[in-house]
């Protein structure tokens, strides 16, 4: 790279309509570089530990005799993983010839579109990792029989009369629904609720800045 990013965020605030003081032009550029600098780090490091922590899963879901959710498990975290990844790589692509606030403002909408992208993969995600664990424990061998037939099995002797669909008390069905419906509902809350706990701080840093700059730029 000819152009360290430093260089062109000076270059940047420095123009005509940019901060006029040396010092304050310093002090916005070291608080860009190290919010910009922090966010990729976490964003990196974060994929790097939802792969672990899906193979690591993977594993042990074998160990424990609930292959079927590990295996969806692990799937549907590659492929958010996959997603994030390719965002990330977008990240990446922004012009870094722009100036600063320019660079700053490619990012921000870059983030709305990371938060947009992945708040509609949440709607699905949730709902699927709560059925991976429904099947997985339906199907985990009890004695030689699913769990959940014996399950089942149990519910029936002390309520013959429980009316089964598909072999499964309807009740159960109506539960396991009303649980996916929920979930998707509210899984944007949910992915926002996760996201602020992760990158609040980071984010609020970078409004902030972002407020500044345009109230000493205008």
């Amino acid at each position: 790279m000819e152009r360290s990013i430093e260089t062109i965020w000076k270059q940047g605030f420095l123009k005509s309509n940019a901060l006029v003081a040396p010092k304050i032009n310093d002090l916005y550029n070291q608080k860009s570089i190290h919010i910009i600098a922090k966010f990729k780090r976490m964003f990196k490091i974060n994929l790097i530990a939802i792969v672990a922590f899906s193979f690591l899963f993977l594993v042990i879901s074998f160990f424990i005799g609930i292959p079927i959710t590990g295996i969806i498990f692990f799937v549907t975290l590659s492929v958010l993983v996959v997603i994030n990844k390719r965002l990330l790589n977008d990240l990446e692509k922004i012009d870094l010839g722009a100036s600063s606030y320019q660079y700053l403002k490619a990012f921000n909408q870059w983030k709305n579109k990371q938060i947009t992208v992945n708040i509609k993969i949440s709607r699905v995600f949730y709902p699927i990792i709560f059925l991976s664990m429904i099947l997985g424990f339906w199907f985990k061998d009890a004695e030689g029989v699913p769990l959940g037939e014996r399950l089942v099995d149990e519910i029936l002797l002390g309520f013959p009369d429980t009316y089964l669909l598909f072999g499964i008390p309807v009740i159960g069905l109506g539960i396991a629904v009303l649980i996916l419906g929920l979930l998707a509902f509210f899984g944007d809350r949910i992915y926002k609720w996760d996201l602020n706990m992760v990158y609040g701080g980071v984010f609020k840093k970078l409004e902030e800045l972002m407020k500044d700059i345009e109230s000493l730029r205008s």
